[in-house]
């Protein structure tokens, strides 16, 4: 039970970040291969400020929607890299040059894609 409400809630913080025109958002299943969490949802921002301001909302909507805290995050004061920490998933809201630079994607290549759009 616990997994499918997670994954909903994942479905739901990408909707969010696109409903705040984030661009390229991916939501990575790592389930089978991560100890550490189950989810990501990759994201870019259009300037530091919106990557902020999304941060902002994510932790607002997860705690009052979910009641849900967010664990630990980094990159909130510099704005061109946010790591949002919820123990089954992880934010990451980047600017188009460190995602590009880190290339997530790349690095956890072997984890499935979760078609998110199509979700209900």
């Amino acid at each position: 039970m616990k997994k499918n409400a997670t994954l909903e809630q994942v479905i739901e913080m990408a909707k969010l970040a696109q409903g705040r025109n984030a661009e390229d958002i991916l939501v990575l299943d790592l389930r089978e291969i991560s100890p550490v969490t189950d989810y990501f949802i990759i994201a870019t921002g259009t300037s530091d400020r919106q990557i902020c301001s999304l941060a902002d909302e994510i932790k607002h909507e997860m705690k009052s929607r979910y009641q849900t805290q967010l664990f630990r995050a980094a990159g909130m004061e510099q704005g061109d890299w946010v790591v949002m920490d919820y123990f089954d998933f992880v934010v990451h809201i980047f600017n188009r040059d460190l995602r590009k630079y880190y290339d997530l994607e790349l690095i956890w290549g072997e984890a499935k894609r979760i078609d998110w759009q199509k979700a209900k």
